[in-house]
């Protein structure tokens, strides 16, 4: 739908005409002679020849969308769009960009807060016109870029014009398998604008102009420039470009002594840059947070020789900007990868410690005498800990039947040595009461009482 609208702005426009309200008639040609002109009390008049226009109204940023007042009196809103196919209204945050289709021809008026010395703009043939870019280039490289907006051939000089377009700019990959950005995709590099900041050489001029690095990987890239608005956008597509990768080489020869310097050789390619156009600049980042500049002269010589101080180990990183000019005798400047390399901490070496020669058999014998001594500590551990569980039992017992049970302790003493005596004197008893029996007494056995009384003999 929106290219259908956007074919109909470029080829089915007619002659436009405006006026004030007093009828005093300035034409707004397609040919460029003129399409804008002041508004007079913010009034300005629609030819009953056209049957679409686009209108551009600039306001206080950030203030409501204006009010269209048709010549009958009725309103347009922002919001009418919604409803109404013959209005497209896109309110952005300081201007309002209307397409009209079949607009009711007389006198019209726009309320709203515009801004002083505001313009009714009329946009005919918008053209994208972007200067090509060189057919060789390399990764690192910046790049300047000059691209104008026209309208009808000639260049926009509202203002506040910057405020709706930017310039953008995408490399898409050709997708070509003998390069190495094969299906890499777009990379959108940069977009500019005509406000004079930046790299934009000059305010409201209605050329665009910056500069944008090629930080991307080199292979075959299309770029594609284009401006884009809510109801329009152009696009022009140049031819293929190879993206080199850095005509510079590098080889790191380190300090052999403590007292030498490391040399970084720089090698130029000289089937892209001419070397005696070649100067050398950038920045040194040692170890010890030091800085140091330096800067290397053009030669004719392939070859640039780069002395960096040793500042024993640690991580060293060298910055390198380049410019010179290349062999279709274009001048370049670049920003090469940071080269950096590191010394290894060295390591320090421990003396060995010597011991004396030791005789292996009393060595042995000492090793026996420790196990010896293990074991024997082990078995004393052992009967230590069996021991006191002991007494802790005993004491636990003693303590249940003195205080739980509460009965007296009785001891009953039995030595060995009063046992045997016992039964000494019970064999001579019975040997005894065996005798006064042979002699007439009763003996135990018969159960009787012995009879005590001594014989007169």
């Amino acid at each position: 739908m929106r290219k259908q609208l956007l074919a109909g702005l470029v080829c089915v426009l007619p002659l436009m005409g405006l006026a004030t309200e007093q009828d005093k008639i300035t034409p707004l040609q397609r040919d460029g002679i003129q399409n804008e002109i002041p508004l007079l009390d913010n009034r300005f008049r629609i030819d009953h020849k056209v049957d679409k226009i686009t209108l551009l109204f600039f306001r206080k940023r950030g203030a409501p969308a204006v009010v269209l007042v048709r010549p009958d009196g009725s309103k347009y809103y922002a919001t009418d769009s919604v409803k109404n196919a013959n209005l497209d209204w896109h309110d952005e945050l300081s201007y309002d960009l209307i397409t009209i289709t079949d607009p009711m021809p007389g006198p019209w008026q726009v309320v709203g807060s515009i801004l002083p010395d505001s313009r009714v703009m009329v946009l005919g043939e918008i053209e994208l016109r972007v200067d090509p870019l060189p057919p060789m280039l390399f990764r690192g490289e910046t790049i300047k870029l000059t691209g104008r907006v026209l309208n009808d051939g000639k260049p926009i000089e509202v203002g506040q014009f910057r405020d709706v377009i930017s310039l953008h700019v995408d490399f898409v990959s050709t997708n070509n398998s003998d390069f190495a950005n094969f299906g890499a995709g777009t990379q959108s590099v940069t977009d500019f604008k005509d406000d004079g900041r930046g790299f934009d050489e000059r305010p409201l001029d209605g050329v665009f102009t910056g500069e944008f690095k090629l930080v991307f990987p080199a292979g075959e890239w299309q770029p594609e420039l284009y401006i884009e608005t809510p109801i329009l956008k152009r696009t022009v597509v140049q031819k293929p470009i190879v993206v080199h990768e850095p005509p510079f080489s590098y080889d790191m020869a380190l300090a052999k002594q403590d007292t030498d310097e490391h040399t970084l050789t720089i090698t130029l390619n000289p089937e892209i840059v001419k070397p005696e156009t070649v100067l050398i600049q950038g920045k040194i980042y040692y170890p010890n947070n030091e800085e140091q500049m330096f800067s290397i002269d053009a030669d004719k010589s392939q070859t640039r020789e780069l002395a960096i101080k040793n500042y024993d180990w640690g991580r060293y990183s060298v910055e390198l900007s380049v410019f010179g000019s290349n062999i279709n005798d274009r001048e370049f400047m670049a920003t090469l990868p940071t080269y950096k390399f590191e010394i290894e901490r060295p390591i320090e070496i421990v003396p060995e410690i010597v011991r004396p020669e030791v005789d292996l058999a009393a060595q042995a014998e000492q090793q026996r005498i420790l196990e010896e001594e293990k074991k024997a500590s082990t078995v004393l551990m052992v009967t230590l800990i069996v021991v006191g569980n002991l007494i802790v039992l005993l004491l636990g017992w003693l303590a249940i039947r003195i205080f739980v049970q509460k009965k007296p302790l009785k001891f009953k003493l039995s030595l060995p040595f009063l046992k045997k005596k016992s039964s000494s004197e019970n064999v001579e008893q019975a040997t005894n009461e065996n005798e006064v029996g042979k002699n007439g007494s009763k003996n135990d056995k018969s159960g009787e009482i012995l009879n005590l009384s001594m014989s007169d003999d």
